[in-house]
């Protein structure tokens, strides 16, 4: 804890319903609470002040759109503010791709014909479903909350529609543009950069184009850095000395 952890220690409790968690093979979320009460007690005896970052997932197989709400729940209750989320998508060798795409749990007993017993996995298909589950991680985002607001009415939870503190989603609806762009987008060169000159900005230029550093800010190419240009030989490598 003193000598190896920079100041933030990421951590992926993934969910915090039993139904997702059984299917990733991974404790509840009271194991997390215990873990975050021993970080924060050996961190104050080590005199430093860290931080843990959690990890969630949304859509994963086995997940119940009362789950997603639920998580959603927890994390503004936690004061957690997601930025950037992830959504499960099948990989190859990976038990979830299994369930995603046979709607049983291999963890468990699986008949060539499906019997009584074997037990079905809800599958989260389909792009509006898909980002109902992303919206829950993003509960803060005004973007979602339209999308938000009629699935919590379809649910049965309308009260956790509100101005009030202990409520998910607000009842106003400021002005937006309905897109989100994540940190990392946010450093991408947009379409169209140009140069001093006039020119189409490429590689380190488009970036300087862009984001202009400001002097006295450490920066990544996550939090503003220009992003490097790749993919062009240097002069007297390996294409310079073909001749020889």
């Amino acid at each position: 804890m003193q000598h190896h952890v920079g100041g933030y220690l990421k951590i992926a409790p993934e969910h915090t319903e039993q139904g997702p968690l059984t299917k990733m093979m991974k404790p509840g979320i009271g194991s997390y609470d215990k873990f975050k009460a021993m970080f924060e007690k050996y961190s104050a005896e080590a005199g430093k002040k860290q931080f843990l970052i959690p990890y969630f997932i949304a859509a994963h197989p086995g997940t119940r759109d009362e789950d997603m709400m639920n998580l959603a729940v927890w994390l503004k209750k936690n004061g957690f503010r997601a930025d950037q989320v992830q959504t499960f998508y099948p990989s190859p060798m990976a038990t979830a791709t299994a369930m995603y795409h046979s709607g049983r749990n291999p963890l468990k007993r699986v008949h060539r014909t499906p019997l009584a017993d074997d037990e079905a996995v809800d599958i989260v298909r389909g792009e509006k479903r898909r980002r109902l589950h992303k919206a829950f991680l993003r509960y803060h985002d005004p973007n979602n909350w339209p999308l938000l607001r009629e699935a919590l009415k379809s649910m049965g939870r309308a009260d956790l529609i509100g101005n009030g503190k202990h409520h998910l989603i607000p009842t106003f609806q400021p002005l937006t543009d309905g897109s989100y762009q994540s940190a990392r987008r946010k450093n991408s060169t947009p379409a169209g950069a140009k140069d001093a000159t006039g020119k189409a900005a490429t590689g380190q230029a488009a970036g300087k184009a862009v984001n202009k550093p400001v002097r006295g800010r450490l920066l990544t190419q996550h939090t503003g850095l220009p992003p490097r240009a790749t993919g062009v030989a240097r002069k007297g490598g390996i294409q310079g000395k073909k001749g020889l």
